[in-house]
């Protein structure tokens, strides 16, 4: 893009891109179609062509438009907000919560709440699991996890990955990509996995995440190679009988991650909410069906 009059020209040869002027460590390669001041995927509004800065959409253009038509937009339509990882501090702090009184108030709340298909479990005198109607068991799981290295391991993927991710597709939409992308995982656990199977963790919506993250940067046209490294460094894991992890659910998250992400990023501005939300309600069919039949099995 070539530069506006009189702004300062680069010098011959450089070869660091520059930095964001408002998060001046961070490097990018986009510029506001405005005022062309270089801005990070945080701080990008979508535009009819292009991106603008915050600081130019508050501005406003000049023609008369309602105050909330100049209101800062993510790159996905949510509202830029000041804390932009508040979302992902809360689902933080639930999961530790839960943590804390799984340690508490030991095995019976974990087998309450955690994943199961259809099952007896110690202190029940009848067979447990979604089977038996209890369907909040494929939302709640996604918040419990079976020991200190497990809720580490995810909550730090969590915040790595869900944080910047947050901030590009705006609270709404980034919480939808996380449920959908959970439910898919424990539903395609309960279609697939054997009923008497346990299962918990935060894996599933977090594979969710990468996925979307996937698409973001494929959208930005951003280096792909260090997050396929990490997700199939993830993926060796789940397929590894030793970890005892139920690959269903991190199959399921990711793939329900691609669909809402995909439909994130790339939804047509004049009918986005619709694209957007209209892909979390495909993926939740999918979920329904995927209950519905593996109930009918095991009934």
């Amino acid at each position: 893009m070539d530069q506006a009059p009189g702004s300062p020209q680069e010098p011959q040869g450089a070869q660091e891109l520059p930095g964001c002027y408002r998060h001046p460590e961070r490097q990018t390669g986009i510029r506001c179609v405005r005022c062309e001041r270089p801005i990070c995927p945080d701080c990008m509004v979508s535009a009819s062509v292009g991106f603008q800065c915050p600081d130019c959409v508050r501005g406003g253009s000049g023609t008369g438009h309602a105050p909330g038509a100049n209101q800062p937009r993510t790159m996905a339509g949510g509202t830029v907000v000041a804390d932009r990882r508040l979302l992902t501090k809360i689902l933080i702090g639930i999961c530790l919560a839960a943590f804390v009184v799984q340690q508490t108030a030991g095995d019976a709340f974990t087998f309450r709440f955690e994943m199961l298909g259809h099952a007896f479990v110690p202190g029940e005198s009848e067979p447990q699991g979604v089977a038996e109607g209890q369907w909040y068991r494929l939302l709640t799981s996604m918040f419990l996890h079976g020991s200190v290295m497990h809720i580490v391991f995810n909550m730090l993927s969590l915040w790595w990955i869900g944080g910047p991710l947050e901030a590009a597709l705006g609270r709404a939409r980034y919480l939808s990509l996380y449920v959908v992308s959970g439910l898919a995982g424990s539903a395609l656990t309960y279609l697939l996995a054997d009923p008497a199977q346990q299962s918990l963790g935060a894996s599933g919506a977090i594979f969710g995440l990468f996925g979307a993250t996937a698409i973001l940067m494929r959208r930005l046209n951003y280096d792909l190679r260090p997050l396929i490294v990490l997700l199939v460094i993830n993926l060796i894991f789940t397929f590894t009988p030793s970890f005892n992890i139920a690959w269903q659910a991190h199959i399921g998250g990711l793939a329900g991650g691609l669909v809402v992400g995909y439909a994130m990023v790339h939804a047509p501005r004049e009918r986005r909410a619709l694209v957007q939300y209209g892909a979390c309600a495909v993926v939740l069919v999918a979920v329904l069906v995927m209950v519905v039949v593996r109930t009918g099995q095991l009934t």
